[in-house]
């Protein structure tokens, strides 16, 4: 009978601590809940799978460039779509139109200085892309002075080429009023070199141009030597002075036949400011990968690089020169670098938060409890100091009922297993001041 009645109570006390267990945990379970919740609305939505890039469609080199970066960021799961424009000021208007879809574009360096920038972003410089000054003379010319009067095709109205060639003419003196100046350029352009149709013909091209190639390899064309290269260089922050070394064109034909002084603005990849910043990292690792090496016109590692541009870079790119490539994108794929970092960025201030509430939750309520009884022994002590401060106590019954009441209140208190050290030693204190008063009467 007995072992069943230990067994009985034994059940009860199990039951006691699983509830009390429960009452500790649910507090920690729900603010974790909570701050999951909290977490999960401020957490940025995952980036996009496509990416729009516009370009010149009269470019092949871009569209070269825009097809590597495809096949690259197709390994990352994005698609890039290709948008072909009538040149760079439709191609700085899409970026600006934040309804165009457009996200990057490739924009000849300086043109943003008269379309304005706006809110565009730099991801950086990717290569040199010269003026080349292309001539039927018999002599050498080293000035764009001397050809006041002459034909001049200088790239069609929309392109990058267009108006960086009006500028270098208006610096050398040469307008519509004094010059013949033809809103033709590329393939045009050059077969006017070759007709007679055309005197001079300014082209904006990479150095493997097929276009300059064919140009030069005509007799009585020449590459023009811009001996105050410098001095353009000077008047227009974007542009550099490069040279082209004998024989880079055309080994074999010596073309050019000494070295050469260019002038070259960079291509620049610009972005939208809505770009995604997982994508902006993304589009960092694949420029850097397809553009640091060495080319004929550049050091290695020379490009990408936001040394030359206009625009201010983008945080991203910013943060991407100056330290490398993220922690986790060196280690994890994209999709998993990238919803790390989403994650991490709202969840360790949540953390910093949530980790000491947890602590001060539980320390609070173990506060709370050991108030409850502390307060009985505030009254205890003061009938103990009444006690024995009475000499003559005539009514004993009042101060028995006074620890009567205290011992009934702790009996009556609700508190965990935990407490019940604190419950005995109550108890044995009540004991003991009842034991002094005995000894009083």
């Amino acid at each position: 009978m007995l072992k069943k009645r230990f067994d009985y109570h034994s059940s009860k006390i199990n039951q006691v601590l699983t509830k009390e267990l429960l009452k500790a945990i649910i507090p920690i379970v729900l603010l974790i809940s909570i701050a999951i919740g909290i977490a999960y609305q401020l957490i940025d939505a995952a980036p996009p799978k496509k990416i729009v890039i516009s370009l010149s469609k009269q470019s092949t080199y871009y569209k070269a460039y825009a097809s590597i970066y495809q096949a690259l960021l197709k390994n990352d799961g994005i698609t890039l779509e290709i948008k072909e424009t009538s040149g760079d000021i439709e191609n700085v208007a899409l970026l600006k139109d934040l309804n165009s879809g457009v996200d990057l574009a490739f924009v000849q360096d300086g043109i943003t200085r008269s379309e304005g920038a706006g809110s565009l972003q730099s991801l950086g410089s990717l290569y040199y892309e010269p003026v080349w000054v292309l001539c039927r003379c018999e002599a050498s010319i080293e000035h764009l002075a001397r050809f006041k009067g002459k034909r001049i095709a200088i790239g069609k109205q929309g392109e990058g080429a267009n108006q960086l060639a009006i500028k270098l003419l208006a610096e050398s003196g040469l307008n519509k009023r004094n010059t013949k100046i033809l809103n033709m350029g590329g393939e045009a352009a050059v077969e006017g070199l070759i007709n007679r149709s055309v005197d001079v013909a300014m082209l904006v091209d990479s150095i493997d141009s097929s276009l300059v190639k064919k140009a030069l390899s005509q007799k009585g064309i020449r590459l023009v030597d811009l001996d105050d290269a410098e001095a353009y260089t000077k008047h227009f922050s974007y542009l550099h002075r490069l040279k082209l070394p004998e024989g880079t064109i055309d080994i074999q034909r010596n073309i050019p036949p000494s070295n050469i002084n260019l002038v070259s603005p960079t291509v620049t990849l610009l972005a939208n400011e809505n770009l995604h910043p997982a994508l902006a990292y993304l589009m960092m690792k694949v420029i850097t990968q397809v553009h640091h090496g060495e080319g004929l016109l550049s050091a290695n590692n020379e490009f990408p690089s936001i040394k030359t541009s206009e625009v201010a870079p983008s945080p991203q790119a910013l943060n991407f020169y100056k330290s490398g490539t993220p922690f986790l994108d060196k280690y994890l794929p994209f999709w998993a670098a990238t919803l790390v970092s989403r994650t991490a960025i709202v969840l360790i201030p949540i953390l910093a938060i949530l980790i000491p509430l947890l602590k001060l939750v539980p320390t609070a309520y173990n506060g709370f409890l050991k108030f409850r009884l502390f307060k009985y022994y505030g009254e205890l002590r003061f009938l103990e100091m009444q006690i024995k401060q009475e000499v003559d106590i005539k009514d004993w019954s009042f101060f028995y009922k006074k620890l009567d009441d205290i011992e009934d209140r702790v009996d009556g208190m609700k508190l965990p297993i935990s407490f019940s050290q604190y419950i005995y030693e109550l108890r044995m204190n009540i004991d003991f001041v009842r034991s002094q008063l005995k000894s009083k009467i």
